[in-house]
């Protein structure tokens, strides 16, 4: 049997998620308490959610 091919995905855009002032990197997102610092969660609607643990935090009305 011939190997598959893996489908190709958008990268993630990490350089998108910080900003810089000054001389410091700032973080635009706020990162995973289950994965660590390089794991940033994804801001949904009425919720952010870790994509790799599936962590959720929903938002207050």
């Amino acid at each position: 049997m011939p190997k598959k091919t893996s489908k190709k995905r958008p990268t993630s855009k990490k350089w998108e998620k910080y900003e810089t002032s000054g001389d410091k990197l700032q973080r635009k997102n706020k990162t995973c308490p289950r994965c660590g610092p390089g794991v940033f969660l994804a801001v949904h609607k009425e919720r952010n959610s870790c994509g790799k643990c599936g962590y959720l935090e929903t938002k207050k009305k």
